[in-house]
């Protein structure tokens, strides 16, 4: 009978070690090839936001920088956040920008152009010095928007100049999508999928794209590159950091980056495709587990 109490107590304490056990993961077998792993994450609960443009007071779209610093000249990575029905006056940038719509719909364009309303996962550039309008409604509208130097400064239109770019306003629906039959960026047999939407000119190997997971995806994207930098635009992902078994769930203006080579073990269990932007100077690549 002792023996037998025993033996009971024993298979109780296993029920409850495997019980707390269901919410983590196996650790990837390669991301011990990286020796010093260069990870990071933030939540997007966890931006800290402040005005846009203060000369406006309370009627300025509001930021929340992700990375980099928009107020010095160095790269950066920001959120602009705006009210519903919010339209700005005619204006220029000082820099070239580019932005990818999160939430909400967002028009962008010459001061008299008929709106067009972008929604989630659509993406534009706007260059410096060129006249135009931000506009947006819904109940929450953000966008995420990267420069390649700062500062990021808003000015009159009376000092607006022409650089040779051109604005470029891109709906979601218009996304090209690659798989692993069309690029090798994907992994074969992989049902993720990609789509590049800039590169530089400046010879540095910079670029920018979008990469899609179907629901049920369980993998790994490695990433080649000195520069990474990823931003959620749509559904949920769970990421787990290197060396950690708890999974963290990264929703929409969520972020994930590194500095050198890296693994990310990225999964989407969620009831709807997810999409992420990537910034990146390096190929990467995607595989399922």
């Amino acid at each position: 009978m002792k023996k037998l109490k025993t033996f009971i107590t024993l298979l109780l304490t296993l029920l409850l070690f495997a019980c707390s056990e269901t919410n983590k993961a196996p650790i990837p077998e390669d991301t011990q090839s990286i020796p010093i792993p260069t990870n990071r994450i933030i939540l997007s609960s966890d931006i800290n936001w402040e005005q846009l443009n203060p000369a406006r007071g309370d009627k300025s779209p509001q930021a929340g920088t992700v990375w980099g610093d928009r107020k010095d000249t160095v790269p950066t990575g920001f959120l602009a956040k705006f009210v519903d029905g919010f339209s700005s006056p005619p204006h220029i940038h000082n820099v070239t920008y580019r932005a990818v719509v999160i939430k909400g719909l967002v028009h962008n364009d010459d001061p008299e152009a008929a709106n067009m309303w972008m929604p989630p996962g659509s993406f534009w550039t706007q260059p410096a010095g060129e006249p135009h309008i931000t506009s947006a409604k819904g109940v929450e509208n953000i966008a995420y928007v990267e420069i390649d130097r700062g500062p990021y400064l808003v000015m009159s239109v009376d000092e607006a100049f022409d650089n040779g770019e051109r604005l470029v306003n891109v709906d979601r629906t218009n996304i090209l999508w690659l798989g692993p039959e069309k690029t090798t960026w994907v992994a074969a047999g992989c049902k993720a999928e990609i789509s590049f939407l800039w590169e530089s000119k400046r010879g540095d190997g910079l670029s920018g794209l979008f990469v899609r997971l179907p629901v049920g995806f369980e993998g790994r994207l490695k990433s080649k590159g000195d520069i990474f930098h990823a931003i959620i635009v749509q559904g949920n992902i769970t990421y787990q950091m290197p060396q950690e078994s708890e999974r963290v769930i990264l929703d929409p203006a969520s972020y994930f980056g590194s500095e050198g080579e890296a693994i990310h073990a990225i999964a989407n269990n969620g009831e709807e495709e997810s999409v992420i932007y990537i910034r990146t100077d390096g190929k990467m690549e995607i595989s399922h587990e």
